[in-house]
C-alpha cells in the first residue's frame, strides 16, 4: 500500500511538471493552484556598497569625528522644520511657486484711524481711571496718553457706603424686627462697649410721688387684704402695658392682648384658688399667644421670638406679681390670722423702698464701682453696700412694731434676702431697657418712671418672701 501511494504522489507531480513546461512553475490542483518561482540570478548579494569609498562609514577603529552622516543634501527649496540654535526660523512659502522670494526689507506698519470718542452709558468699567495700587492713590491719563499718579491725593480713599438689603416688613435676620436707632450720641467704653446715658432724677418730684404712693398703700392696708389687692392688679396691669407697649414700639410684635390679660388673670385666680391655678392659667395663656400667631399670613410675623418676647411679660409680671397675692390671700386663712398676709406684704414694701433709697445716696456720694457697668453705670458697689445697710435697719425698726414677725432671726432673713433679690430685679429690668434702647417702659409716676420702673425690685423679691413665710410661719410665735 505504501508503494503504491509514493508512486501516485510521484507521477501527480511529474505530470504537473509536463503540464506546465519548463517555467518552473508547479500546479498544485484546485487546493492551492498554480505556484510559479522567480527565474532571476538570486546570487547577486541582498546588501551592496556603492564603490566611492568616500561615501562609505569609517572603520570602527578610526576615532569619533562628531560630524553627523549626510543622508539628504540640503537645496534651496528645502525648508528644515528645526532650525539650528541662533538661526531665524525662514518663513512658509504660500504663493504655491517652486521658489521663495525673500523681501529685502520688512513692511511698514499698515496705519489705523484714529480712534473715536467712546459713548458711555452710566458708569464705565474700562474708562480711563485705573485701580488703585498698593500706595493708595489712583493712576491717572494725560493728554498724551500716558498714566500718571497724582502726587497730592490723600492715601486714605473714601469707603462706599454699606447698602443693606431691605426685608418685608422692615424685620432683622432674627425675625423679631429691625434693632431701633439711639435716640441720642452713645458714649463707648474701653472695651467698645455702649455706655448707656443717663438723667439724674427729678429728686423732690419723685419724692413727692414715693410719698403719695406710701400714702395709698397704708390706707389700703388699713381697709383690709381686698383693697391691697386691688392696688395690685392696677399696679399688675399698668406695667404689663407698658412692657408690651414698648415692645411693640421697639419693633417686636409681641400678643399684647393675651399678655395684659394674663398679667392680671394670674394674681387674681392666685388669689381665689390658690397657687394650683396659676399653671392652668399660664396652659391657657400660652395657647391663645400660639392661635394669634397661626391667625398671622405668614412667618414674618416671628412667632419664635415675640411669642417668647410674650411670654416673658408673662412670667416676669404675671407669674413673680401672683406671689403677692399669695401672700395677701394668708390673711384669709381663719381667725386669728388675719394680718399675717398684709404685715408680711408692708415689712418688704417698706425694705424695698429703703434698699432703693440708701443705694441711690449712698452710691451719689461715694460710688466709685460700678456693679456692671454695660448695664447701668449709677449702680455701684458702694450703693449696693448702702442700700443693704439701709434695709436691715428699716426691717428691723419695722419688725419691732410688727405683731407677726417677732425674732430677730427672721427679720434679719428677710432683710438679707430684700438686700440680695432687689438689687438683682434692678438690674434686670434695667438689662432689659438697655437691650431695647429705651429710658423707661412708662411716664405714669413722675420723678421714678413708670409702674415696671418703680417696683421691678419687689418683684423679683415677692417669690423669695411667699416661701419664706410657708417656712418660718411667724404665726406659730
Amino acid at each position: 500500500m505504501s508503494d503504491e501511494t509514493n508512486n501516485e504522489n510521484l507521477d501527480d507531480t511529474t505530470n504537473a511538471t509536463e503540464r506546465t513546461g519548463n517555467d518552473a512553475t508547479v500546479d498544485f490542483g484546485d487546493e492551492f493552484g498554480i505556484v510559479k518561482f522567480a527565474d532571476d540570478d538570486d546570487s547577486a548579494p541582498a546588501i551592496s556598497f556603492p564603490e566611492n569609498q568616500t561615501d562609505q562609514l569609517p572603520h570602527w577603529t578610526e576615532p569619533a569625528t562628531g560630524e553627523l552622516p549626510k543622508f539628504v543634501t540640503a537645496s534651496e527649496d528645502t525648508i528644515s522644520p528645526t532650525p539650528s540654535v541662533g538661526a531665524s526660523r525662514p518663513s512658509v512659502n504660500l504663493t504655491g511657486s517652486t521658489r521663495r522670494v525673500e523681501p529685502a526689507s520688512a513692511p511698514p506698519p499698515v496705519a489705523r484711524p484714529a480712534r473715536e470718542g467712546r459713548i458711555s452709558i452710566g458708569s464705565d468699567p474700562t474708562g480711563e481711571r485705573g485701580r488703585p495700587d498698593s500706595s493708595g492713590s489712583l493712576p491717572r491719563r494725560d493728554v498724551t496718553g500716558n498714566s500718571r499718579r497724582e502726587e497730592n491725593v490723600s492715601s486714605q480713599t473714601a469707603r462706599p457706603t454699606q447698602v443693606r438689603r431691605a426685608r418685608p416688613n422692615d424685620r432683622s435676620d432674627s425675625g423679631t424686627g429691625p434693632r431701633p436707632r439711639p435716640r441720642a450720641a452713645e458714649q463707648r467704653n474701653s472695651s467698645g462697649a455702649r455706655m448707656p446715658t443717663s438723667t439724674p432724677r427729678d429728686l423732690p418730684t419723685a419724692t413727692a410721688v414715693g410719698v403719695l404712693l406710701a400714702a395709698v398703700f397704708i390706707a389700703a392696708l388699713l381697709v383690709g387684704p381686698v383693697a391691697v389687692m386691688v392696688l395690685l392688679v392696677i399696679v399688675l396691669g399698668l406695667a404689663a402695658v407698658e412692657f408690651f407697649t414698648q415692645a411693640s414700639a421697639t419693633g417686636y410684635q409681641p400678643a399684647l392682648i393675651v399678655g395684659v390679660v394674663g398679667c392680671v388673670s394670674a394674681p387674681l385666680a392666685a388669689y381665689w384658688i390658690g397657687d394650683a391655678a396659676l399653671p392652668l392659667v399660664f396652659v391657657f395663656a400660652f395657647v391663645a399667644g400660639a392661635i394669634s400667631f397661626i391667625g398671622a399670613n405668614s412667618v414674618e410675623s416671628g412667632p419664635v421670638p415675640n411669642l417668647g418676647l410674650t411670654l416673658l411679660g408673662l412670667v416676669w409680671i404675671g407669674l413673680f406679681g401672683s406671689y403677692g397675692a399669695l401672700i395677701l390671700r394668708l390673711s384669709n386663712s381663719g381667725p386669728g390670722f388675719e394680718n399675717i398676709g398684709t404685715d408680711t406684704l408692708f415689712i418688704l414694701v417698706i425694705g424695698i423702698i429703703a434698699n432703693d433709697t440708701a443705694a441711690y445716696f449712698v452710691g451719689a456720694a461715694t460710688g466709685r464701682t460700678p456693679l456692671r457697668s454695660w448695664i447701668s453705670p449709677t449702680k455701684t458697689m458702694e450703693g449696693f453696700v448702702g442700700g443693704a445697710i439701709g434695709t436691715f435697719v428699716a426691717v428691723i425698726a419695722v419688725g419691732l412694731q410688727s405683731g407677726t414677725w417677732t425674732k430677730l432671726s427672721e427679720w434679719l432673713l428677710i432683710a438679707f434676702v430684700i438686700s440680695i433679690v432687689g438689687p438683682i430685679g434692678d438690674l434686670t429690668e434695667s438689662m432689659f431697657k438697655r437691650n431695647m434702647d429705651i429710658k423707661d417702659f412708662g411716664t405714669v409716676l413722675r420723678g421714678h418712671g413708670g409702674a415696671l420702673d418703680r417696683f421691678d425690685s419687689m418683684l423679683f423679691a415677692l417669690p423669695f418672701i411667699y416661701y419664706i413665710t410657708l417656712v418660718l410661719t411667724p404665726w406659730t410665735s
